[in-house]
C-alpha cells in the first residue's frame, strides 16, 4: 500500500466470534470513515469452544451500547464469578480465581499480606473467606452490586457464560444493522500488490472479487492470510505448554446453573464445564503425547454431569504465537493471531483486545511501520503475559499419579514467570507490569490455591497488633457473609433476562 493511500475498504476474512467483534467494534467507532465487508462461508465451522469470559467483557459491551437483558436472553447467557480449580495441586484440593477484590486495600500494600500474617500466627482464615464473589459463587447466588452497603468495599465482578454460536449471530445482526456487508463465499485466491507485496484482492470460489486497503484475518486455525500467504511464522510455546489437542461436548444442563466455571484436571489433562442456561459446555484439553484421543474421550464423556447432547469434536492445536500479528497491510485477530488454551478464559478477551489496540493504531493515510512495529510489540507483551499466568497452574502442581503432570512441575519456565514466582515466595509481593491483564489478587489466588505461602510478608502488615488484626479479619469475613445472604439467587438473574 503507498503511504499515503487513505485506509477506507476494510475486509475481514471469516466470521464467528472474532469476525462479529471485529466488524462490531470497528463499525460501531468507525463507520463514519470506512466501508466494512465481512467475508464468510457458513461451510466452515467455528472452533466455537470460547464460552466463557472474563470481566473486561464488560468495557466491550458498554462500548457497543448492548443491553445486558437483551444480550443475556440472546445467548443464552448466564453469570460467571470466577473459575473453580479443581484437583491442580493434589486430588482432592480445589480453590478459585475469583474475579473482584478480597478483603480490604490498604495504602500501599495488598490485603493478602494481612492475610500471610494471620496464617504466620495460626489464625484459622481461609484466603477465600474474604473473597464476595468466591461466596457468592458457592451459594449460587448474583446481584447488581457496586458497592457493599455501609462500607467502603466493592461489590460484586462478574463476567458472562454464553454460547458462542449465539454470540456471533447476536453481534452480526448488530453490525449489519449499522451497516456492515456480509459476503457468503470460500475463497480460493489471494493476490496481491506486485510492488509492495500487499495483500490486494480476495478471489471467492464464484469468481466475485473483494478489494480492500486493510485485511483482517479471522479464519481461524487456518490462518489464510497472514500464514499462508504471507508466511509470518510462528513461536511454538509447546514446550512450556504440551497441549496440542481438545475434545468439546455439550451436554444436558443439570440444576442448579452454577455462577462459575470449572476446570477439573485429571490424570492426563483437564475438563472445563460451563454452564449455560440450555446446556453445559464441556471439553478436555490434552497432549497426544501422553493421552490418546480414545482415553481422553472417555475420561471426558464419564465426567459429564447430564447425557451428552452430539459427539465430543476434536480441535487440534499448537500453543503459541504469530511472530507478527500486523504484516503489511493484514492484521490477525484471535486463533490466526496465535492460540493459548481456555483455561483462564482469555480467548475472547484477546479478540477483544486486539480490535481495541488495531482502533488505537487505526491508519489514516496509510500503514505506518512504526504504528504497525508498536502494535506488533504491544501484542506480543499480551501474549506473553497471559501465557505465564497460564504456565503458573501447571508449574506448581504437586500430582504424582501421572507422567504429565510430573513433567510439568519439573520444567523450565519463561524467566519472566521465574522472578514473579521468586518474588512471591520469598515476600509475598506480586510485581505486575503496567496494563497487564490479571491483576496481583488473581495472581495471589492461584499462587496459594497452588500451595505457595509467602515465606515473609510487608511490614505494614504489622501496623496493627494480633488482637486488632483478629478483629478486622472477623469484621470482614463476617461482611462477606451477611452481604452473600442478601443477594439473590443466581436463577433470579436468569429469569429475569429472559423473562
Amino acid at each position: 500500500m503507498q503511504a499515503n493511500k487513505p485506509v477506507r475498504e476494510v475486509v475481514i476474512l471469516g466470521g464467528g466470534t472474532a469476525g462479529w467483534i471485529s466488524a462490531s467494534l470497528l463499525v460501531k467507532l468507525l463507520g463514519k470513515s470506512i466501508r466494512i465487508t465481512l467475508v464468510e462461508s457458513d461451510e466452515i465451522g467455528i472452533v466455537g469452544v470460547g464460552e466463557a469470559t472474563i470481566p473486561p467483557i464488560m468495557t466491550f459491551n458498554a462500548a457497543l451500547g448492548i443491553d445486558e437483558k437483551a444480550f443475556v436472553r440472546a445467548t443464552k447467557g448466564t453469570i460467571k464469578l470466577g473459575i473453580e480449580f479443581e484437583n491442580w495441586r493434589q486430588i482432592g484440593d480445589r480453590y478459585m480465581h475469583a474475579f473482584g477484590s478480597i478483603g480490604k486495600e490498604f495504602p500501599s500494600c495488598n490485603f493478602h499480606h494481612f492475610w500471610v500474617r494471620s496464617q504466620k500466627l495460626g489464625m484459622p482464615y481461609d484466603f477465600w473467606d474474604f473473597s464476595l464473589a468466591y461466596q457468592a459463587a458457592l451459594q449460587h447466588k448474583f446481584g447488581h452490586l457496586a458497592k457493599i452497603d455501609g462500607v467502603n468495599l466493592p461489590g460484586l465482578s462478574y463476567a458472562y457464560h454464553f454460547d458462542a454460536g449465539l454470540y456471533a449471530q447476536f453481534l452480526r445482526q448488530f453490525s449489519e444493522n449499522l451497516g456492515v456487508r456480509r459476503i457468503e463465499g470460500k475463497v480460493s485466491q489471494v493476490l496481491r500488490h506486485a510492488d509492495n507485496g500487499d495483500v490486494a484482492t480476495l478471489v471467492l470460489q464464484n469468481g466475485e472479487q473483494v478489494h480492500g486497503d486493510l485485511f483482517i484475518d479471522c479464519s481461524g486455525l487456518h490462518a489464510l492470510l497472514i500464514e499462508k500467504t504471507l508466511n509470518t511464522g510462528y513461536e511454538d510455546w509447546s514446550h512450556w505448554l504440551p497441549a496440542d489437542s481438545a475434545l468439546a461436548v455439550p451436554c444436558a444442563s443439570v440444576e442448579p446453573i452454577t455462577p462459575y466455571t470449572k476446570s477439573i484436571a485429571h490424570a492426563k489433562g483437564w475438563q472445563w464445564r460451563i454452564p449455560l442456561q440450555h446446556r453445559i459446555g464441556n471439553g478436555f484439553v490434552y497432549s497426544s503425547k501422553y493421552c490418546s484421543d480414545e482415553e481422553a474421550k472417555a475420561t471426558l464423556l464419564v465426567n459429564l454431569d447430564g447425557e451428552p447432547l452430539a459427539e465430543p469434536r476434536k480441535i487440534s492445536f499448537k500453543t503459541g504465537r504469530r511472530r507478527k500479528q500486523w504484516s503489511h497491510n493484514v492484521v490477525s485477530i484471535g486463533l490466526s493471531s496465535g492460540f493459548l488454551e481456555p483455561l483462564e478464559s482469555t480467548s475472547i478477551h484477546l479478540i477483544q483486545s486486539g480490535v481495541l489496540r488495531l482502533l488505537k493504531f487505526f491508519p489514516n493515510n496509510g500503514i505506518s511501520p512504526a504504528m504497525r512495529d508498536e502494535f506488533n510489540r504491544l501484542s506480543q507483551i499480551e501474549f506473553e503475559q497471559i501465557r505465564d499466568f497460564i504456565i503458573l497452574h501447571y508449574k506448581l502442581n504437586e500430582r504424582t499419579d501421572s507422567q504429565y503432570w510430573q513433567d510439568c512441575a519439573r520444567m523450565d519456565v519463561p524467566e519472566t514467570l521465574r522472578r514473579k514466582m521468586a518474588m512471591f515466595r520469598e515476600t509475598g509481593m506480586v510485581q505486575r507490569e503496567q496494563d497487564e491483564l490479571f491483576s496481583e489478587i488473581a495472581w495471589q489466588q492461584v499462587m496459594i490455591g497452588q500451595g505457595v505461602i509467602p515465606a515473609d510478608y510487608h511490614s505494614m502488615a504489622n501496623a496493627i497488633d494480633e488482637t486488632a488484626l483478629k478483629e478486622l479479619l472477623d469484621n470482614l469475613k463476617a461482611v462477606m457473609k451477611v452481604t452473600v445472604n442478601r443477594l439473590p439467587p443466581h436463577q433470579d438473574f436468569i429469569n429475569f433476562c429472559v423473562g
